[in-house]
Order: structure tokens, then C-alpha cells, then sequence
């Protein structure tokens, strides 16, 4: 990819934990969309000396576009443009058609009139927020901080500023991108191919020696970029190459469906998520969960439209609930605990009971720390499954980890139970 980005992830609270980053990711995918090759992704608190270090690290490493996001707002701590101008040299100017655009802004939001006289503290805000490089672009805000787009000069790469709330950040885009200091930044991208497989219960290591040989016989691998990622259970094989290459990723497609067919669930990108929708086509599912507290439920619901397939689920943590609401035998429970085959065959067949679903699937475990008992490690989870006119089937897993990544896998390990049942 011939055109190189970073990006500069601003704000304290990120820094310190208080709130995880979704725009460093967001922005990264969408320039990997557009052929962009991002080299770094940095975070920096609200510190000028920071930034403008981070500033002067991407722009010795040769890219073409910097991203900054967060740092635009009215407060003191908001220094990010007169950072930015300041590094590149620039004096900051107010620009009075984004300071009445603000202004409209804030009197529609607060449903103040015309000929209201606004505070002196929203004015000074309004004020700080209108500032804009010389030369640079202002990008219209979506809510109240504009972005600003600096093009390049023989010091720096072209800058792309925008806000720090992915809502704002992620409407502002489209007109950030035809902005023609990045425009012209973009043009020179390469046309590139992104592809995905997705597998279930293939292991890293065996992946990686079919990657050893790939690298072997086919020729041109060298001009895919390939990424691995283990998440919940499945591996993602993500791949991006030059349109010219596709039939260098068609070879390696082919070997890798020849070699893991069992596990490579999904050979065009498609999630189980996506899968188990079409799969449920025409069907109706409910849950039953206790070591899972709802987390099948609420990934079966994630979708928009899956009130046409889920009918509802039961979050049965305790034993009672077990018996009263999905009509557990107790004395199964008492002699087998509530961890067991039949205890999942049981809750299952009270779901779909209860709710009158066509399928339901069960999870009964024991995630973590404690709660072991001889024969049941922590990890050990059971899951029932009962389809309508099919015998109800059972099936028990150990899954590794603290308890936050056993409820994680064993919720996936249930979705793709669903799925290779009914596909």
C-alpha cells in the first residue's frame, strides 16, 4: 500500500483507562478500507508537549496523513488545533462562518431564540471552538466541534483533525474524506482487496504451519498481507493485496478449505452472528442460561430483526429457578449438581417448554474463581440443545481463562452449537 497513515488518539480519559477508545480502531479500518496503510495508532493525553511529540514521531516516519481525534471542545484542556497549528507553523484565526454554525447549533439544541443573548461562557466556548489554522479547512460539526483538515507541506504530512466522540467523529467522515487536502492524499492509495475467513476450533499453531506451506507453493504469496486474530474461540484470517493478486488469495483460500474445512466455518467473512440469522430462517429459538447470566440472549438480540427468530431466554442462575421456572427435576439436580448433561437436557426442554420455540440452548457451568468440585474444574461448562422433532443433545466443554473469558467462550462455543445443528 503506497500511502501511509497514523493516527493520534487525544484525551486523559483514555490515557488513564477511564474509557476504552473506539476511534483509533474505527479510523484504521476505514483507511485499511480505502488502501491506506496505517503504521501507527498512538494515544496521548490532554498535554501539548505530548502531541506535539507524537506529532514529531509520525512525521519522521515518512506517512502521508495524520489523523488526530479528540481535544476540540470548549474547555481549557481542549488544545489540540492550536497544538497542531503550532507544530506546523501556523497561526489560528477565527472564522466567523463556523462560529455563527456553532452558534445555530448550540441555540437549536438548547431551543433558544434568535435574539436570545447567549452567556458569556458560551460565547467564549463558541469562540475558542471557531478557531482554524491559516490555509487549513474547516469541517462542518456535527455537533459542536468542528474538524479541520491541514494540507501538506515540505515539514509535515497533511493533517486531518477531528472530534473525540465516535458519534460526531464517525457522521463527520464522509465530508472529512473529500476534504482536498486529504482528497488529494488518498488519490494515490492503491486499489486493494480486503478478505476474510473465519474459523471454529481451529488452532493457531495448525493454522500457522498451512500458512508455512502456502508461503511454500504458492507463488505471489508474498504480496498478501495476512493477519491472524484468535477472538472468542473463533480465528479470524484476514487478508489484504493488490486487486492484481486475487488469484494469489483464491490459492490460498482453496489450500486453506482443503486443509480446515471442519473448522472454517465461514468462507466469505460472514460471522456466526450473520450465519445464525439466515439459519434461523423460519425458526424460533429461546435460551436457558446460568454460568452465561443472559450473554447467549443478549448476542442472539444483538441483531436488528431477531424479534422475528428469539422468543425470549431465562436467566436460571439458581437452583430454584431452575425447578420452578424450567420445571428441573430437583432431585436430578440433587443427585447429579446443577452442572451436569442432564440438568442442560432439562433446562433446555423447559425452554423451549416455556417460551414454545422451535430450539433452545442451555449453559450451566462453573466460570470462576471458585465453585470446582472433584471431576468439575473451573471452566467446565454443559450445554443443551433441543431442536423440535429431534432427541434433545447434550454436550460438555472446559473452557481456560479467569471468568470473564469462560462466560465469553462458552457463549460462542453455544451460538456455533446452534449453527452446526441447523446447517
Amino acid at each position: 500500500m503506497s500511502v501511509r497513515a497514523g493516527i493520534i488518539v487525544t484525551g486523559t480519559e483514555v490515557l488513564s483507562g477511564q474509557i476504552s477508545d473506539q476511534n483509533g480502531p474505527w479510523v484504521a479500518a476505514r483507511l485499511l478500507e480505502l488502501g491506506v496503510d496505517v503504521a501507527h495508532v498512538t494515544i496521548c493525553g490532554d498535554r501539548p508537549g505530548d502531541m506535539t511529540q507524537q506529532l514529531r514521531f509520525l512525521t519522521g516516519q515518512g506517512l502521508d496523513l495524520i489523523v488526530t481525534t479528540g481535544g476540540l471542545g470548549p474547555t481549557a484542556d481542549d488544545l489540540t488545533v492550536p497544538t497542531v497549528a503550532a507544530f506546523c507553523g501556523l497561526e489560528v484565526i477565527r472564522d466567523p462562518e463556523v462560529e455563527e454554525h456553532i452558534t445555530q447549533i448550540i441555540r437549536r439544541w438548547r431551543r433558544f431564540a434568535d435574539d436570545h443573548q447567549l452567556s458569556d461562557a458560551l460565547t467564549a466556548g463558541i469562540a475558542k471552538q471557531a478557531l482554524v489554522p491559516a490555509g487549513a479547512a474547516a469541517i462542518p460539526p456535527t455537533g459542536t466541534a468542528p474538524g479541520v483538515a491541514i494540507p501538506a507541506s515540505p515539514t509535515h504530512p497533511a493533517i486531518l483533525i477531528l472530534p473525540g466522540p465516535p458519534r460526531e467523529l464517525r457522521a463527520m467522515w464522509p465530508a472529512a474524506l473529500a476534504q482536498p487536502a486529504v482528497a488529494g492524499v488518498l488519490a494515490g492509495a492503491d486499489d486493494v482487496v480486503h478478505e476474510t475467513m473465519r474459523a471454529y476450533g481451529l488452532s493457531e499453531p495448525d493454522l500457522a504451519a498451512t500458512l508455512r506451506r502456502a508461503g511454500e507453493e504458492i507463488g505471489g504469496y508474498d504480496t498478501l498481507e495476512l493477519t491472524t486474530c484468535m477472538r472468542g474461540g473463533e480465528v479470524e484470517i484476514d487478508a489484504r493485496f493488490p486487486r492484481g493478486a486475487a488469484a494469489h488469495y483464491d490459492a490460498l483460500k482453496t489450500l486453506l478449505l482443503q486443509e480446515h474445512s471442519g473448522q472454517i466455518f465461514s468462507p466469505d467473512g460472514a460471522t456466526v452472528d450473520d450465519l445464525l440469522a439466515r439459519a434461523l430462517t423460519g425458526r424460533t429459538i429461546a435460551t436457558a442460561e446460568s454460568c452465561t447470566g443472559g450473554l447467549v440472549a443478549a448476542r442472539l438480540t444483538d441483531r436488528p430483526g431477531s424479534s422475528a427468530y428469539v422468543l425470549g431466554g431465562v436467566v436460571s442462575y439458581s437452583n430454584d429457578v431452575k425447578i420452578r421456572v424450567l420445571g428441573v427435576p430437583a432431585d436430578l439436580i440433587a443427585e447429579l449438581g446443577a452442572v451436569s448433561e442432564p440438568v442442560a437436557a432439562a433446562m433446555a426442554d423447559g425452554a423451549r417448554s416455556v417460551a414454545g420455540s422451535d430450539i433452545a440452548v442451555s449453559t450451566t457451568g462453573i466460570a470462576g474463581p471458585g465453585g470446582q468440585v472433584p471431576g468439575k474444574p473451573v471452566g467446565t461448562v454443559c450445554f443443551g440443545l433441543a431442536i423440535d422433532g429431534r432427541p434433545t443433545a447434550t454436550v460438555t466443554r472446559t473452557f481456560p481463562g479467569d471468568r470473564t473469558m469462560v462466560r465469553t467462550l462458552a457463549t460462542s462455543y453455544a451460538l456455533h452449537l446452534v449453527l452446526g445443528a441447523l446447517t
